[in-house]
């Protein structure tokens, strides 16, 4: 686009992957399940500069304040839930046709 029109850039899916360092399809999935903000155009997906930016801000962590202090390391994976209830064995069935040869 020119300087003329006054319009802001708009960048492709596959320019904002590159920007992201993450692949095109990640990108458009985000777009679909409504992540991150976009432009619709002509069927595609767009990004403005800003909508760049504010998915820079959605996508950044930063530590919390007591963890920066203490200087903790904060595990980046969760923890396996723990079961509520007793574990159940569960049994499988005899296949229909076994149970209508025998």
């Amino acid at each position: 686009m020119s300087k003329e029109s006054g319009l802001p850039p708009s960048y492709s899916a596959a320019e904002v992957a590159i920007s992201l360092g993450c692949s095109e399809w990640w990108v458009k999935e985000q777009v679909r399940r409504r992540r991150i903000p976009f432009l619709r155009s002509g069927g595609g997906y767009r990004f403005t500069s800003d909508h760049v930016r504010e998915i820079f801000h959605i996508l950044e962590e930063r530590p919390s304040s007591a963890n920066a202090i203490e200087g903790e390391v904060v595990p980046r994976r969760r923890t396996a839930a723990q079961p509520v209830g007793p574990v159940v064995s569960l049994r499988a069935r005899r296949p229909r046709r076994a149970r209508n040869a025998a």
